[in-house]
């Protein structure tokens, strides 16, 4: 693929190297649909072939959200739905591993709310700079499915165990102060000055040396390779429970702007 085939996802080529994404689809708050979701398992293969590209930083369109979870609809189409949920199922995979194996810097620049696909994206990132004002949730236990896209690889790493089945099980908001205290982002900064931030990180990493900088991701990543078991059964736990009808409840709540009253609850 090259950048002009991505429908959602918007690129600044800078001359020193740093390569700025943007999740483009404000109109719903950058939410992943079907087509998004696909392209975010395959940009990181472009952005590690280009040459030109030294560091990445992937942030959302508009200043209310880096990206809003799942098209309802979208999600909808999985309920109950096991070839639908088999090709999600794969590209949750993808969006991780190829994060992972890109071996350029990417950087999530947080510029408003996070949840979903998205999140895993933000996560994943070798460096995350969250605005003060954004909020963050792995709102999956909301919705009536596990926590499987991206949290049980990555977050107990970041905010330790305690922290990581608090927030994953209750799916409360954290802020961007909070991130950052609790260890689950790198920085905070005021939302006016995130982009800023941003770019002066992706500045410096663009101007050292490159192959000792994406070695040292390589040794890091070590560690989640460590827990790609843990990952694996995670995202098909999450499957499983779109077969149930706790996610049928889960997503009809959203719609309708609820609290959901799962049956398992019952």
């Amino acid at each position: 693929m090259n950048y002009s085939d991505f429908q959602f996802l918007q690129f600044e080529h800078r001359p020193n190297g740093v390569l700025v994404v943007t999740i483009n689809r404000p109109e719903v708050l950058n939410a992943t649909n079907a087509r998004l979701h696909w392209e975010l398992t395959k940009i990181w293969g472009v952005v590690n072939d280009d040459a030109k590209t030294k560091v990445a930083i992937i942030t959302g369109a508009g200043e209310r959200a880096f990206s809003a979870g799942g098209d309802l609809d979208w999600i909808t189409g999985m309920v109950h739905n096991p070839k639908a949920i088999a090709t999600v199922m794969q590209e949750a995979a993808d969006i991780v591993y190829s994060i992972m194996a890109c071996e350029k810097i990417v950087i999530s620049a947080i510029n408003g709310v996070a949840v979903g696909a998205g999140l895993a994206v933000a996560m994943l990132a070798d460096i995350s700079i969250m605005a003060e004002e954004a909020k963050i949730t792995d709102g999956h236990v909301k919705l009536g499915v596990g926590a499987g896209d991206h949290a049980a690889i990555i977050w107990p790493l970041l905010c330790g165990m305690a922290k990581a089945k608090y927030y994953l099980l209750t799916a409360e908001f954290i802020d961007g102060k909070e991130a950052e205290r609790m260890g689950l982002v790198s920085l905070c900064a005021p939302r006016a000055e995130l982009m800023a931030k941003a770019l002066a990180v992706a500045d410096k990493l663009a101007a050292g040396s490159q192959p000792a900088i994406r070695l040292t991701k390589r040794s890091l990543n070590g560690w989640l390779d460590k827990a790609r078991p843990i990952f694996e059964s995670s995202l098909a736990m999450e499957m499983l429970c779109f077969l149930g009808d706790d996610a049928a409840e889960g997503v009809k709540a959203v719609r309708e702007k609820r609290a959901p009253n799962f049956p398992s609850a019952r």
